[in-house]
């Protein structure tokens, strides 16, 4: 039996800007990643998207980024390890006064942009958000890439941890993320999106953007919520892997 989590990354609204489709996509997944406030998201829209969440059956978790809101927290920044540490554990405690209040447990975590993407290949980077993680709650899960330093510093310290594939994301042939300033970086084909987001479940490879097949695991499939044709993706993939004979549950029933 294939199992596999649907996430996507929520909240990331702010003050009178609208990001995403929220409303839509909560539905159709089994796992939301909610911005605490430093790449996105403010109280007001923390506290909806936990209230929407709730309502649908849906799991929670932290999705913590670098204090960027204007770059969205895409951009890379100088940090200690004791710093990112710092910064994870403060937003998620932001985050968990919310689903305290609602009667929600949190689920899991799952770095934002940069801060995903640096510790996927900074071991001191990654300990240090996994200290944070650890301290604050154990039982926690770490949702990171495939094969990526986050992952690797999660299992050391004892964590649970979490595959997690991209179905509108190119690979690079080391299995990190297509910079989203390349071409090809965006696979906005939602028929091609299915086709490897399929094939990463049962096969565990995926086509790199060079053409070569490198080897993927897939715990949880992300399909970013800012996206043109992110409601579209979600609900073909649910489809499809419905049909493909794969069970669509949370993380927590996974790892």
């Amino acid at each position: 039996m294939y199992r596999v989590d649907l996430n996507s990354d929520l909240g990331e609204s702010f003050g009178n800007y609208t990001i995403g489709m929220d409303d839509k996509v909560i539905p159709l997944v089994t796992s939301a990643n909610v911005a605490c406030g430093y790449h996105a998201s403010d109280p007001v829209v923390m506290e909806k998207t936990i209230e929407m969440a709730k309502a649908a059956g849906i799991e929670v978790g932290a999705h913590p980024g670098f204090p960027d809101l204007m770059g969205f927290g895409r951009r890379n920044m100088a940090v200690t390890p004791a710093e990112a540490k710092a910064y994870t554990l403060y937003q998620l405690g932001a985050l968990d006064a919310f689903c305290r209040a609602h009667n929600l447990n949190m689920q899991h975590v799952k770095p934002h942009g940069a801060l995903y993407n640096m510790a996927a290949k900074d071991y001191a980077l990654a300990k240090g958000i996994c200290e944070a993680i650890r301290e604050f709650n154990p039982e926690l899960i770490v949702l990171a890439l495939y094969g990526g330093e986050l992952i690797h510093a999660a299992k050391d310290l004892g964590l649970r941890a979490a595959m997690e594939v991209f179905a509108d994301r190119a690979y690079e042939e080391d299995g990190s993320l297509v910079n989203r300033r390349k071409e090809g970086a965006m696979i906005t084909d939602e028929n091609e999106a299915i086709r490897r987001v399929v094939r990463m479940i049962k096969e565990q490879k995926v086509t790199a953007i060079t053409g070569k097949d490198i080897p993927m695991r897939a715990d949880s499939v992300c399909v970013h919520g800012d996206g043109a044709k992110a409601l579209a993706f979600v609900a073909k993939i649910r489809e499809t892997l419905g049909q493909e004979g794969v069970q669509i549950c949370p993380l927590k029933e996974i790892v």
